[in-house]
This record gives structure tokens, C-alpha cells and sequence, in this order.
């Protein structure tokens, strides 16, 4: 049976990201430092996230100590990142939250789970939603779950791969039913790196996109301009 058109767009776009950005084999990560790290990057740049990060770790060695600390201390640790009044609780909420399951800050319970069920369990934290929970589930623990983050949702709506108003929450479940579960991976990677590098919010350079033949963003600005 031949795959359904959305699905020969996806995997020619796929072919396509592939031969310009290359492949990306999985490799798991610690799902606790995972988890830490994407509340840490919300609404901030990568550096910024990094920067946190290593300083979270440098003053508080183990997750314990970081679960245990003075949330004001914390706050201060965290602080590269920006919004640490927000972020430091909801790690602390978080890493409580895991000490509660299991007496111990782990998360690899969420292994024998179906995604599916490790995907509810960990939206129950609070200030985890879909985005930090498929990065958890997709890069650290190997689950078919696609994140999609502010890169990802740009360009897989000017491709037309889901409604233009179509909002990031509701964007998770259409593209994981869209996309074949075998290239969550590096398809995810792939078009982040397309989103920073090509189709930039501002300024998409479109004449130069080496999707613009599959692009529905890239058609209409083409119609504009006639």
C-alpha cells in the first residue's frame, strides 16, 4: 500500500533536511537532567539555558541537594536562564514530584511505561505541558513522542503540515499522527536546524530554501510577488 500524500511530502522533506543537516542516531541522555533542562530553557536561547544549567550544577552537585535547596538560592542559580522566580519551583515541584513515585530522583520507572502513560505521568507535574514531555520521552528515554518547540512549529505550518492557526499544545498530537514514529529523531532536529538557519520568523529566505517546491509558505509569497 502506497503511504498517504501528507506522508510522501513529510518523507521527501525528511530526504531532503537529511542530506543538508545530516542524520542524528539517537542517544539517550539522563531523563532527570532532560527534564530540569527544558523547564530551564523556556522562553530562552540556548546559551542562556546552558549557562543555568552548568551553574545549577555547580553549586547544587545532586538532584537531591537542588530538590532541597532554599528556593531563594535557587532562584540565584538559575538565573542566567531568566524567570527564576517561575523556574526554580517548578524544578523543586518537579524533582518532589519524582521523589514521591519512587523515594528516590529517578525517572527511569517512565522506561516500562507505554508513552502514552509516561507522557500522563509526567504532564501531572506542574509546569511540565506537551513540549517538555515529548523532549523528555523522545530524546531521553527513546519513546515515539515528537517535541514541538517555537523552530518546529514555524516551519512545519508555512510547509502546511498543519493549519496555519494551529497552536503548539494542539500541534503535538496532529504531527506525531503525521509523522512516521521511525524519524521523530532526527526529522526534530532537522527542522530546528532548518528554523535557525532558513526559515527564520522574520526573514525566511525562501528563493534560497531548499523546501520552497514543498512549501505552502514559500508558494504564496511566490504568488505575491507576480
Amino acid at each position: 500500500m502506497k503511504p498517504e500524500p501528507d506522508t510522501q511530502k513529510i518523507l521527501r522533506i525528511h530526504d531532503l533536511l537529511l542530506d543538508a543537516y545530516g542524520d542524528h542516531p539517537w542517544q539517550p541522555t539522563d531523563p532527570v537532567a532532560a527534564l530540569v533542562n527544558t523547564i530551564l530553557s523556556q522562553n530562552t536561547n540556548d546559551v542562556n539555558r546552558d549557562r543555568a544549567f552548568d551553574q545549577l550544577r555547580d553549586r547544587f552537585p545532586t538532584w537531591e541537594a537542588v530538590r532541597d535547596a532554599p528556593q531563594a538560592d535557587l532562584v540565584e542559580a538559575v538565573r542566567p536562564a531568566g524567570l527564576g522566580p517561575t523556574k526554580a519551583p517548578r524544578i523543586q515541584a518537579a524533582l518532589r514530584a519524582i521523589t514521591e513515585q519512587e523515594d528516590a530522583i529517578t525517572l527511569d520507572f517512565l522506561r516500562d511505561m507505554s508513552t502514552e502513560e509516561a507522557r500522563a505521568w509526567l504532564l501531572d507535574i506542574p509546569g511540565v505541558g506537551p513540549k517538555t514531555a515529548a523532549i523528555v520521552l523522545c530524546f531521553a528515554l527513546g519513546k515515539p513522542a515528537f517535541p514541538v518547540d517555537t523552530h518546529v512549529h514555524r516551519v512545519t505550518r508555512r510547509l502546511g503540515l498543519i493549519p496555519e492557526k494551529t497552536n503548539r499544545e494542539k500541534a503535538h498530537p496532529l504531527l506525531e499522527a503525521l509523522i512516521p514514529e521511525e524519524i521523530y529523531y532526527p526529522f526534530h532536529l532537522n527542522l530546528i536546524e532548518h528554523g535557525r538557519a532558513v526559515c527564520q520568523a522574520r526573514k525566511p529566505a525562501c528563493p534560497s530554501c531548499i523546501l520552497q517546491a514543498l512549501c505552502d509558505y514559500a508558494s504564496s509569497q511566490r504568488e505575491k510577488n507576480e
